[in-house]
């Protein structure tokens, strides 16, 4: 199957604009593991969660489709970043403690992601996947203009890939034997400049500038500068997690 890019093109800002996942995160996650000495990040991105997962393991491969994002990720010494899908690691069998996809599962063809990842894992090894849904901003007039931007001025531009994780991935089999998730979210505390930043790295926006020739994040500027006060002021931003995690089948 070939593989879609939609994000090579802003990699850079990728890496500079994403918000960062909270640390029970991936104590959890490491948690779920009898042994640390191999973890697999499918569609590592800029290597977020593959940085994070260094802490706990000895050793991290972390793989994504596109050349841009590895060339952009975050470098460390145990994180061994590769070119690959995540339907096809190029590890061995039962090599693998825990496998992990963050923010990516809805672009992988998902049951051949998890036919690799139950090749990849040791028996007693376990799969977490995540993701995050729309921002939620700090007041209601805030929240409500870039609920308008998002669910309609930028609605027709996301791909249908994009309700799977809004769903919660709950939508996609899941042939593992499923663990109880403890709930999260992801919070930061952001000025006007790096939410703009965020907001154009959204495939949708990306969509719509390739489409019009304009930058639709510029449309709402002048409107979010006017409510967010000072500009260099922090401001909380919330994102829900939705996490699945799993064990083997005995």
């Amino acid at each position: 199957m070939k593989f879609k890019d939609h994000f090579s093109s802003r990699a850079a800002a990728y890496a500079s604009f994403r918000p960062h996942y909270p640390k029970a995160l991936f104590t959890y996650v490491a948690g779920l593991c009898a042994h640390h000495d191999l973890a697999l990040d499918c569609g590592t991105g800029n290597g977020q969660a593959a940085v994070e997962l260094a802490e706990y393991f000895d050793h991290v491969v972390a793989t994504d489709p596109s050349g841009r994002q590895i060339e952009n990720a975050t470098p460390r010494s145990n994180v061994e970043y590769r070119v690959a899908r995540a339907e096809d690691s190029g590890l061995p069998r039962q090599s693998v403690d825990l496998v992990t996809a963050a923010q990516a599962l809805h672009w992988f063809d998902a049951a051949a992601f998890f036919s690799e990842a139950r090749r990849v894992l040791k028996a007693d090894g376990a799969i977490a996947v995540w993701g995050y849904g729309d921002p939620v901003l700090d007041t209601p007039q805030l929240q409500q203009l870039l609920h308008e931007f998002n669910r309609v001025k930028l609605e027709p531009y996301w791909l249908a890939e994009r309700q799977l994780l809004l769903d919660g991935y709950r939508t996609i089999e899941f042939p593992f034997v499923e663990l109880t998730t403890p709930e999260l979210e992801l919070r930061a505390e952001w000025t006007l400049t790096q939410l703009l930043g965020y907001l154009r790295t959204w495939s949708s926006a990306a969509r719509y500038l390739e489409k019009h020739g304009s930058d639709p994040v510029s449309m709402i500027e002048p409107s979010l500068t006017a409510l967010w006060g000072d500009a260099e002021g922090q401001r909380l931003i919330r994102w829900p997690i939705y996490l699945r995690a799993g064990k083997l089948p005995d």
